[in-house]
C-alpha cells in the first residue's frame, strides 16, 4: 500500500523545535540530567530519542543513557496484525534499575506500542518511574495511556494515517496525514 498525503504538518524546522523543547521539559520536570535514561521505541523512536539526549547533553554538558527497545514479541495484537512478528534489535547498554526512564516514540495512537513496551522494559530491571515522550499525539486510546511530553496533538479520523520521516532512516524530517491507497 502507498501512502497519499493530504497534508504536511510538521516539517524540519518544526520537529527541531520540538526535540529543543520536549528536551528542556524532561530536564525541568526530572530536576535535571541525573539518573535519566532514554530508551527509543525502533525505528523512529530510536531517533527521536538519539536527537533529545544531544539536546539534553548540549545544556547540561553530560552524558545520557540511551537505549533501543523492539516490542514486537510484547504486543498483544500480533495474530490481527498478519504473519509472524519480526524482531529488531533491543539494546540497552546500561541499568535500568532506579533510574527516571523515557520511553520515546514518534506516534502514540492506541497506546499498544507503549504498553508492549512499558511490559518489556520490567524484563530489564525495575525503573523508578517511566515517562512517555512522543513527536505526535493523534488520539484514539483505546488503553489508559497519555504522553508526558507531546510534540504536536493532531487530532484525526479513524481512517487517516499519520507518516513521520526521519532524516536518519527516510532522508527527510516531515509529519504528513493522509490515507493509505
Amino acid at each position: 500500500m502507498a501512502f497519499k498525503a493530504r497534508a504536511r504538518v510538521l516539517d524540519t524546522d518544526d520537529i527541531a523545535r520540538i526535540v529543543k523543547r520536549i528536551s528542556h521539559e524532561i530536564l525541568e520536570r526530572n530536576k535535571g540530567a541525573g539518573g535519566i535514561a532514554l530508551v527509543g521505541i525502533r525505528t523512529r523512536g530510536v531517533f527521536f530519542a538519539q536527537r533529545i539526549a544531544r539536546t539534553i547533553e548540549e545544556i547540561e554538558d553530560g552524558q545520557v543513557a540511551v537505549g533501543e527497545l523492539d516490542v514486537s514479541l510484547y504486543r498483544d495484537d500480533i495474530a490481527t496484525r498478519g504473519g509472524a512478528a519480526s524482531v529488531g534489535l533491543t539494546h540497552m547498554d546500561f541499568d535500568l534499575n532506579d533510574k527516571q526512564v523515557v520511553i520515546v516514540d514518534d506516534v502514540l495512537y492506541t497506546g499498544r506500542t507503549t504498553r508492549a513496551a512499558m511490559d518489556a522494559l520490567v524484563d530489564f530491571g525495575r525503573p523508578r518511574a517511566i515517562q512517555l515522550a512522543v513527536l505526535v499525539d493523534r488520539g484514539h486510546r483505546e488503553l489508559p495511556i497519555r504522553a508526558d511530553y507531546v510534540g504536536k496533538n493532531i487530532p484525526t479520523s479513524g481512517n487517516e494515517k499519520v507518516k513521520v520521516s526521519l532524516a536518519e532512516v527516510d532522508g527527510v524530517d516531515a509529519v504528513e496525514i493522509g490515507e493509505e491507497e
